[in-house]
């Protein structure tokens, strides 16, 4: 639940203040007249991004077993490339988000009501697409039938929303960029479990030699109905007896990607985040 609730609140929060940035510039300017464009082209990316995830999770049902498991382990890998690429853009512009999105803001406001209904709608669908792909993976991966994995995603995204209305009301301040940074790596752990589920996945389908190959078993140590177990399933998509593509698959990704994001380049030293709360009239 606590890897569902992370994903919830970091795609979450960076949605919600791409949405502080758009409504404070235009009240700000004086141009309240263009907010209800905003809200439109916002409505339908999160309408999109929630039939994005119901078309995955209902749509996958009517597979057969082998193409339900090579469905998920392909979608897996994509949601695992897209989340990587993800913290790293958000490492590398953070810092110049604010006045990117104040330009393009700016060229809609000058071509119409359309062009603005599409600025939010890019703006913010992206994060939603990218946010339902990962969820529906983690979740596909964690999931034991509960309804906990999906409890904490919509607790991570309330918690995003609520952060993002105080940022606009300046009445919480946090260092954004510390936040990012450790989420981030954070997100690369959890990504690492959901890459090795995915290609474990593709064993399952037959698509990948090796699926009665495992590394180890320690189920007797760790049983995986324990709620120890079950923690660790939860939060790093831990198994017990992994396959041992599984686990050359887990540190192929996860050493060289924790190491690149966390080297002394990135976002923790001397980059800041964007402060939408400064732009409130």
């Amino acid at each position: 639940m606590f890897s569902n609730y992370l994903i919830g609140l970091r795609e979450g929060l960076e949605a919600s203040l791409v949405v502080c940035i758009l409504i404070a510039y235009l009240v700000k300017t004086d141009r309240r007249d263009a907010l209800r464009p905003i809200w439109i082209g916002i409505g339908i990316a999160v309408a999109l991004a929630f039939g994005f995830g119901c078309a995955l999770e209902f749509g996958s049902q009517e597979l057969t077993f082998e193409a339900q498991e090579a469905l998920g382990g392909s979608l897996s890998i994509l949601a695992v490339g897209l989340v990587t690429w993800m913290v790293f853009w958000m490492r590398r512009t953070a810092r110049h988000l604010k006045s990117e999105l104040h330009g393009k803001l700016d060229a809609a406001l000058a071509m119409g009501t359309g062009a603005l209904v599409a600025t939010a709608f890019l703006a913010v669908g992206r994060e939603g697409l990218e946010t339902a792909l990962f969820v529906w993976a983690s979740v596909h991966a964690a999931s034991d039938g509960s309804p906990r994995p999906l409890l904490g995603v919509a607790l991570g995204l309330l918690t995003a929303v609520l952060l993002g209305w105080l940022f606009y009301r300046g009445a919480l301040r946090i260092d954004l960029a510390r936040f990012f940074t450790w989420t981030g790596g954070m997100l690369v752990v959890v990504a690492a479990g959901v890459l090795a589920y995915g290609f474990h996945d593709l064993q399952e389908a037959r698509f990948l030699p090796g699926e009665r190959k495992l590394a180890f078993d320690i189920s007797g140590t760790i049983p995986p109905d324990s709620w120890y177990g079950t923690l660790l399933k939860g939060v790093f998509n831990f198994q017990p007896d992994p396959t041992v593509l599984q686990v050359v698959v887990w540190l192929l990704y996860l050493v060289p990607t924790l190491t690149l994001f966390l080297a002394p380049t990135g976002l923790g030293r001397g980059r800041t985040a964007p402060a939408p709360v400064r732009d409130r009239a």
